[in-house]
């Protein structure tokens, strides 16, 4: 299965078993904007729940906040928004479909590297233990070749990107003869901006002064805040401030199931540091925000640091923490060091003295920032696409399953009499007691029990119990194993510690 094919397969299961549905389905839609089913809400949930306990209960200096979606609209002037929020778009003439140029731009070049990667594997397979990567990527003549056409269009690109020259875009995507994918045509528009802020009015007048944005993403609601929380909390440089909430951005090209929306939720956290420190503390956040990550078991070689070549605007430094989607490695997290550019710009437009005294150096100063933003929408799609597995089964069979981080996952237990008579039922019943309070849980007595096997397989419940005839006599439940597939027999009185022992969230924060 190709990874295009995977990642098809991915957002039918969705669907199927209550993860996602495409939001207003019943009237064809919205493009862009996805509704969390009843096991998704359970996953994202626990997403957020990880990052939440990470940010603020294992770093005593970092707290949290929860800041609203409209902001006074002179915010979004002082952080840039309102002059440089933009995309450049280029439209197809005969498709009549709207398209970001960049992406394009990127999205042939990461083909490039698609075939190079293919050359690799056939050499390393031609070659065996014996294989020198770097020796034949700087001597096959098929990888130097796409080298030199990635090189020569890498460069232009960036250039163009560094210079904002829209019409270079527009020339690259001409010189490499990129088409658009429904036309299969190369007949182009000039690339334009435009600006990704949603925008309404704040009241029913109706006047243009009276303009409201739904906030882009959540860190100016920190900034704005960061007085406040400062002097309340009493506290000390440095320090951070995490807020998880909604953002909003009129992505014209949303694409890549919820991997682009124009409604998501983010995580962000703005930590505020002595000026001069802020390339320490960088470092330091992307230690432990790689560690964050890693200590999921999703394997360290599905991630990696991409530094930014191009800084935005209110940054002297940037890394991206990228993971290995079924489409290839794209942004997950974003690190960034933001200088006092925020603090700086709301201190100067509204007028208000947004500065620190700092006992140590006696004198006062606005406070640096280094920044940590991750898409909650983003970081379950990794969760989920790397998960998802078709097992082979002896006699031809097979089973789809979910292999979630056990503490993450939506239904951490499933109980399940082995028949609908003879008091199993009431005996699951007591098991159910015995661990509702501790654990999210499934009861289920429909079908047989191989089929509610792969029921639970399929939305990655780690442990099934099974209460059989035997159970009423001896008081004791067979677990079975997500992952491995074994069972075991143990006391119902030892049902919950064992459970405790695989799904604790704190198995996950001692690993950070």
């Amino acid at each position: 299965m190709t990874q295009e094919e995977l990642f098809k397969v991915l957002v039918a299961h969705c669907k199927e078993y209550g993860f996602i549905f495409p939001s207003s389905e019943i009237y064809d839609g919205l493009a862009a904007v996805y509704d969390y089913g009843q096991m998704g809400v359970e996953l994202k949930n626990n997403i957020k729940r990880y990052w939440w306990e990470a940010m603020t209960r294992l770093n005593e200096n970092v707290v949290g906040i929860d800041s609203c979606v409209f902001m006074h609209p002179k915010t979004w002037v002082a952080s840039g928004h309102v002059a440089a929020f933009n995309d450049p778009l280029i439209d197809n003439k005969d498709s009549k479909k709207r398209y970001r140029a960049d992406v394009l731009i990127e999205d042939y070049l990461a083909k490039i590297e698609e075939k190079i990667a293919k050359e690799v594997a056939k050499g390393r397979k031609r070659f065996g233990d014996s294989f020198d990567e770097a020796q034949f990527r700087a001597t096959n003549p098929n990888v130097l070749r796409e080298q030199a056409k990635y090189d020569e269009v890498h460069n232009r690109y960036k250039a163009a990107e560094d210079a904002n020259d829209l019409a270079a875009y527009k020339q690259i995507i001409l010189d490499c003869e990129i088409v658009d994918p429904i036309s299969g045509t190369r007949n182009w528009t000039d690339v334009r901006q435009f600006n990704l802020m949603f925008s309404t009015q704040g009241s029913n007048t109706g006047s243009a002064d009276d303009v409201l944005y739904l906030r882009p993403e959540t860190a100016q609601g920190i900034f704005v805040e960061y007085l406040n929380v400062q002097k309340t909390g009493h506290m000390k440089i440095p320090f951070g401030i995490a807020q998880i909430g909604k953002a909003f951005r009129n992505e014209i090209v949303a694409r890549q199931f919820i991997f682009r929306m124009k409604e998501f939720e983010q995580m962000e956290m703005e930590f505020f540091v002595r000026p001069g420190t802020e390339m320490e503390w960088f470092e330091k956040w992307k230690e432990n925000r790689m560690k964050w990550h890693v200590a999921l078991g999703m394997g360290a070689e599905n991630y990696r640091f991409h530094d930014h070549e191009k800084l935005a605007h209110y940054a002297n430094a940037a890394t991206d923490i990228e993971f290995n989607f079924p489409f290839g490695f794209k942004e997950l997290e974003g690190i960034h060091s933001r200088t006092d550019f925020d603090l700086g710009n709301h201190q100067k437009l509204s007028g208000k003295k947004i500065q620190y005294f700092d006992p140590d150096l006696g004198e006062s100063y606005v406070p640096y920032c280094v920044e940590t933003s991750i898409g909650v929408d983003r970081m379950f799609l990794a969760v989920l696409s790397h998960s998802y597995k078709v097992e082979q089964l002896g006699g031809g069979d097979s089973r789809v399953v979910l292999g979630i981080p056990a503490p993450l996952a939506p239904v951490k237990v499933a109980v399940l009499p082995l028949v609908k008579k003879d008091g199993l039922p009431e005996l699951a019943q007591e098991v159910v007691n015995e661990i509702k309070y501790d654990f999210a849980y499934q009861y289920d007595e429909k079908d047989s029990i191989g089929k509610r096997y792969r029921r639970q397989d399929a939305i990655g419940t780690p442990f099934c119990v099974t209460v059989d005839n035997d159970s009423l006599v001896d008081r004791c439940v067979t677990v079975r194993d997500r992952d491995t597939m074994e069972q075991v027999r143990i006391p119902i009185a030892e049902l919950r510690s064992m459970i405790e022992r695989k799904v604790a969230m704190a198995n996950l924060l001692r690993n950070i």
